[in-house]
């Protein structure tokens, strides 16, 4: 049996297997699992500020958050297959170094290609996502 080199074997991952290891990748704080499934040039978009970021800026808004919290969940997670991508809608549990915990709901849309995640339109919503970013 002849084994795929590992970039095609990549490229095979499916959009929800791509979704599976994003979000386990988030809840583990494993940036660098992050930035292997995103494209080099993805951009990622939030409703809040409106601002579209870089591959770096987004992995840095990670790194903070991983500093900062001592565990992310996702719960109650719902996830249909797109043309293309994947939506996800979730609750966030984040549990803060200080104590404090938020509940973020949100909806994600994600297009994939090649095995890796493209475009992410990230839909915030909820007096959590200020709460959660608040100073204590």
């Amino acid at each position: 049996m002849r084994w795929a080199r590992p970039e095609y074997v990549r490229d095979m991952r499916s959009a929800n297997d791509v979704a599976d290891q994003i979000f386990a990748a988030i809840e583990a704080g494993d940036a660098a699992m992050v930035a292997s499934l995103y494209a080099d040039d993805v951009i990622v978009w939030h409703n809040n500020d409106g601002i579209e970021q870089t591959k770096e800026q987004n992995l840095r808004v990670l790194h903070w958050l991983v500093r900062n919290t001592v565990s992310r969940e996702y719960r109650m997670a719902r996830r249909f297959a797109i043309d293309g991508g994947f939506v996800q809608q979730h609750d966030l549990h984040l549990v803060f170094d200080d104590g404090r915990t938020a509940d973020l709901a949100a909806c994600v849309v994600a297009k994939v290609s090649n095995g890796v995640i493209t475009r992410i339109d990230e839909y915030l919503d909820g007096p959590g996502a200020d709460a959660a970013f608040a100073p204590p």
